[in-house]
């Protein structure tokens, strides 16, 4: 394991270095994860760094990153592996042009490991590297309940068997981290296999600083201003509230526009950067957009002084 691990004030000062601000329980999950070589289970609201946290680790090991992105109706076959048919049929008619009529031979000849399209998971597992990659499962929440029975026994193992080929077991059991946004409940008997951690919407202190980190350009004025209104605006009955993702969205927006302190302009003319939803933008817009501003404004203005 990298030194970058090996303990948690280290994890958090990477972590930093690769533009990733953590809170100290964060950094821990990590650590333990990492040290009982357990799948990480990382669950909050869209948005908040799930993903990006997978990312950050796979450049602190200096490895490859493998991310399986989880949507309905995911199975094995695009998960796991299938076989390349058109080769396959394309070795056919070449044995059959060469007159060749051993069926156990053809047979052999067109279930080989070079025949197979190796997916996601199967990448992971047969990885031939000395390092050990990140492989990340996005958004399990997506997939279907019968795609966390198949996935719970291959982390069990970390093996699968081709009938045609054999069992291929992982040579360095990959580093596994899980994200869910909790669209669904995950069956325990997956996170019972993990190492489990929420990952909440960041404090004004912690946002401001992820602003400050992956947007160094911004006015240290306008950035408190951003981030004590999306703070504000996480207080309102929304259907889906911004995560940190669109308010650096958000902030980039109004940079572009050579904003310098928020208004309620400002503010309705780059509100889809912020928000996603029809609904959000006509509730958000007017009254409480001027509301939120001023709220905003004097908020940075008290944390300044």
């Amino acid at each position: 394991m990298k030194k970058a691990f090996d303990s948690i004030d280290l994890i958090i000062e990477n972590l930093s270095i690769h533009n990733y601000v953590a809170d100290r329980q964060l950094a821990t999950a990590l650590f333990l994860a990492l040290k009982m070589e357990k799948p990480l289970f990382l669950e909050g609201e869209a948005g908040v760094g799930k993903t990006e946290v997978a990312k950050v680790v796979a450049s602190l090991l200096e490895t490859e990153l493998i991310r399986l992105q989880c949507y309905e109706g995911l199975d094995a076959s695009n998960a796991l592996f299938e076989w390349n048919y058109a080769r396959q049929i394309l070795q056919i008619r070449l044995l059959e042009a060469a007159h060749e009529t051993d069926q156990d031979k053809i047979t052999q000849e067109i279930f080989g490991p070079e025949f197979l399209i190796r997916r996601p998971l199967l990448q992971a597992i047969d990885h031939q590297h000395d390092r050990p990659p990140v492989l990340l499962i996005d958004e399990l929440d997506r997939a279907d309940e019968e795609f966390e029975a198949f996935l719970l026994e291959l982390l069990s193992d970390f093996q699968i068997t081709i009938p045609e080929i054999g069992t291929i077991k992982a040579k360095h059991k990959p580093v596994v981290i899980i994200t869910s946004n909790r669209t669904r409940e995950i069956h325990d008997a997956v996170k019972r296999r993990c190492y489990y951690h929420w990952i909440d919407y960041p404090s004004a202190q912690r946002e401001l600083a992820i602003v400050q980190r992956k947007l160094p350009g911004i006015a240290a004025s306008l950035g408190a201003q951003i981030v004590a209104f999306v703070q504000s605006a996480r207080e309102v009955e929304l259907y889906k509230q911004p995560g940190v993702a669109e308010t650096l969205d958000w902030a980039e927006a109004l940079a572009a526009l050579g904003t310098t302190e928020l208004n309620t302009d400002a503010v309705e003319a780059t509100l889809g950067a912020l928000l996603k939803y029809q609904d959000d933008l006509i509730k958000m817009r007017g009254d409480l957009a001027g509301t939120l501003v001023d709220r905003a404004i004097s908020a940075a203005n008290n944390a300044g002084a």
